[in-house]
């Protein structure tokens, strides 16, 4: 890289990520030697900006924070990707990150050229969050503690809450954030449990850094995101549903959008439908969006679930006496050789 302003910008934008970067590499990336890394960067000091440089097998330069740190340097694709961010973060469950994310966004919006508005304004109307709704809060400290560990590959302590309540200390080498459904998670390698682990950042508490950076570990997966998803869905409750339905097999894979294979005709105008789900709710709902009759074989736990739903809205609609009547008619029901509940539409 021959141009000397285009190659300082360049520099400039390598370092201003969270981490050291050894001059061997900046000078592989930028296509000079490290004679001239070593010129460009007393330029950037002399411009004002503190860069920093350490000894050793892992040592380097990084900019380091300063009284009156220069203006940060974007490239346009930076630009978008910060100001599409800070419109899908207003709904994240980040403890004051909402006001914090519109206060920033006017601020960036303000210096954007038109066409990089008109990309975001774009980007922002096609993209829908999973992060909004009420969820479980998350400090933004933590965050910016556990993703500057994660950028500078050091080892982690905090304390960590599990589901039922009790608490032990960690020490970690965080791996990757993930963000799934409303939460945070951190996917990070166990010290003490010689193993990956997943942890919820909303249970995480006191995150402290340790000053001891590690050299990579093998991911248990390249993909951090589809690994987190996979240990949720494989530690929650599944269940599996088998119900009969008096609905044409075609249409019910058009309705439901569901596999060929886990729909199986029986004749003309029923099929069987195979089904699993982490919730109750949601098998219910499929079943009743369908507008048809059926009848569960099982679970025995979505049987129980439809009864009471169904006993809640027959009191909605015409009291107790009804409730009464079609639980009467339930019982009856259940003792068929079947050993469904047959719902019929509402």
């Amino acid at each position: 890289m021959s141009d000397t302003p285009a190659r300082l910008l360049k520099l400039l934008s390598l370092l201003q990520t969270p981490r050291e970067w050894p001059g061997s590499e900046l000078a592989e990336r930028l296509g000079v030697s490290p004679r001239t890394i070593r010129r460009d960067v007393d330029r950037l000091r002399e411009l004002g900006y503190p860069v920093r440089a350490a000894m050793g097998a892992v040592g380097g330069y990084r900019l380091a924070a300063g009284k009156a740190m220069p203006p940060l340097l974007l490239d346009d694709e930076e630009a978008v990707a910060i100001a599409v961010g800070l419109r899908m973060a207003a709904g994240t469950p980040v403890d004051g990150m909402e006001e914090a994310s519109v206060r920033a966004l006017a601020k960036l919006e303000q210096v954007l050229p038109s066409r990089l508005r008109y990309r975001v304004a774009t980007l922002a109307a096609a993209l829908v969050s999973m992060l909004t709704g009420n969820g479980p809060s998350v400090d933004p400290q933590h965050l910016t503690v556990l993703a500057g560990a994660v950028a500078n590959r050091e080892r982690l302590r905090f304390a960590y809450q599990a589901g039922d309540g009790s608490e032990t200390g960690r020490l970690v080498e965080p791996y990757r954030l993930v963000a799934a459904g409303r939460r945070w998670y951190l996917l990070a390698y166990d010290n003490d449990r010689d193993d990956w682990r997943t942890f919820r950042v909303d249970r995480i508490g006191d995150p402290r850094p340790t000053g001891v950076r590690v050299p990579p570990r093998e991911p248990p997966e390249q993909d951090a995101a589809a690994f987190v998803v996979d240990k949720l869905y494989s530690s929650a409750p599944t269940y599996e549903m088998l119900a009969t339905l008096h609905l044409p097999a075609d249409q019910v894979v058009r309705r439901l959008g569901t596999a060929p294979g886990d729909v199986q005709p029986i004749d003309e105008h029923s099929c069987l439908l195979h089904g699993r789900a982490d919730t109750l709710e949601w098998l219910a709902a499929r079943l009743l969006l369908l507008g048809c009759e059926f009848q569960v074989h099982e679970p025995p736990e979505l049987l129980a679930y439809l009864r009471a739903a169904g006993a809640r809205a027959i009191r909605a609609a015409g009291g107790p006496g009804e409730v009464d009547r079609l639980l009467a008619d339930d019982r009856d029901v259940s003792t068929d050789s079947g050993g469904g509940v047959s719902v019929p539409p509402t």
